[in-house]
């Protein structure tokens, strides 16, 4: 008989006790752990994942009322609230045991048990414990599609795929870089499905939608009274990612001082809810994104240098579309072929032309820009013929009203952006700059 992933803690004071059914357990669940006092059991739940406890009722010598098991039992239920509790009783304390079960206990044994009693109980148990996490794992875990398009004639895409590839199935902390819908949320996703964590829980916190005064209670959770409207226990986004991965969004987005407590998450890998004073032990891989210049937060002073240091053991920077022009057609007819069968118009196609049109625009919301066109397009085309509704390039085409140098500046290297379709090369010999002076130019004016 295959064993079942699960981890069992016994808690008793009798050796033989905890002896026996650990033998008898075993032969049914990969892991069963035994503690001879009580006063050890929230340490042990916080340091380790336990899908059931079965616990006596009486730890005190001359003391039968099993008020200890009720103590306790309360004590693990106000660290794990959902966690499944088996008391083990003697025939005495029978009635004491079923107001327990009103109380939140899951079952109880009686002593001498007997074995089979004794496994279907704790079975019960681990399949309810598994449920249990799963419901609170998926509250707040984004849905996989896995309905991307991932293939890349781009070279700057491929050497990004290559370095995914590389560092995916490791636990290395990334930092993806990149403009707004330069399509950072999807590789996110398939470095969590790459990885060793692809089964668990992938959770996006997107930190820029998030008010500031919500932060710390979304991601690290809270106790029941912690503030006004806390209501009931409530396990944060980071908690419910637990052996899953967190993609933190935005990450410029996250005030000092909550900058302090994810650094101390990410080098410990623990976690204290507001209004606990108990530490949880975590088990997750994160990922980040911004689309701001960390680097120039740090100097000033808006973003901790050791928090970036830590966060950024693999940095890889998303090019914008239109650096990889190359792919316009592929992504194009991607989204052409969802929308036309959301909007039951299967006969449009995207022609030469079209294509054409497609690249010679400069695409400052890059890939989600594109994505947007694309299905403005397919709902106002008739039947038969796609009609393409291109954005207006307004910045890069609105007329010189002044003579600022830097606003001119600006102006000319929109221009030859759009002109050469973002090939920086051509569009720094055409300014009369270097590669180097152009990208420095696109940083100050944030292109």
């Amino acid at each position: 008989m295959r064993k079942k992933e699960a981890h069992i803690l016994i808690v008793d004071d009798d050796e033989d006790i905890l002896f026996s059914a650990r033998i008898w357990l075993k032969k049914f669940f990969t892991e069963v752990s035994c503690l001879s006092q009580p006063k050890n059991i929230l340490k042990f739940l916080a340091e380790h994942q336990i899908d059931t406890v079965l616990l006596d009722m009486n730890f005190r010598k001359g003391f039968e009322s099993g008020q200890d098991g009720l103590y306790w039992m309360k004590e693990i239920k106000t660290l794990e609230p959902q966690l499944p509790i088996i008391l083990m009783t003697a025939y005495g304390e029978v009635e004491l045991a079923v107001e327990a079960l009103k109380n939140g206990a899951s079952d109880f044994i009686l002593k001498p048990w007997n074995n089979e009693k004794l496994y279907a109980s704790v079975n019960l148990a681990v399949d309810i414990s598994r449920k249990n996490k799963k419901l609170n794992q998926w509250e707040n875990v984004s849905v996989k599609t896995n309905q991307y398009q991932l293939e890349t004639a781009s070279f700057a895409m491929q050497e990004v795929m290559d370095q995914i590839t590389k560092v995916a199935p490791t636990d290395a902390n990334i930092l993806l870089l990149g403009e707004n819908g330069t399509g950072k949320y999807v590789l996110a996703e398939h470095i969590h499905e790459l990885s060793e964590r692809k089964n668990q829980p992938f959770v996006h916190i997107d930190l820029g939608s998030l008010s500031e005064n919500l932060f710390e209670a979304e991601l690290f959770g809270y106790k029941k009274g912690a503030f006004t409207d806390a209501n009931q226990d409530y396990s944060g986004k980071i908690e419910n990612a637990q052996n899953g991965t967190v993609f933190l969004d935005e990450i410029a987005n996250l005030p000092l001082h909550l900058q302090t407590k994810l650094l101390s998450l990410i080098q410990n890998r623990k976690l204290t809810r507001i209004g606990e004073n108990k530490e949880r032990t975590l088990d997750v891989r994160f990922i980040f994104a911004t689309n701001e210049n960390l680097k120039k937060a740090v100097s000033e002073n808006r973003f901790r240098k050791d928090l970036y240091y830590r966060i950024n053991t693999v940095e890889l920077q998303i090019p914008s579309l239109r650096e990889r022009l190359e792919d316009i057609p592929t992504l194009a007819n991607y989204f052409l072929e969802k929308y036309k069968q959301k909007y039951h118009k299967s006969d449009l196609a995207l022609n030469e032309s079209l294509i054409n049109e497609l690249t010679t625009y400069s695409w400052p919301g890059n890939i989600r820009e594109l994505d947007h066109c694309i299905e403005r397009s397919v709902i106002l085309s008739n039947e038969k013929n796609l009609k393409l509704l291109m954005p207006q390039d307004e910045e890069s085409d609105k007329p010189i009203v002044n003579l600022n140098i830097e606003e001119m500046e600006e102006i000319l290297i929109k221009k030859a952006l759009k002109k050469h379709r973002g090939n920086i090369s051509l569009a720094a010999e055409d300014l009369g700059l270097s590669r180097a002076a152009l990208y420095r130019r696109m940083e100050k004016f944030e292109l």
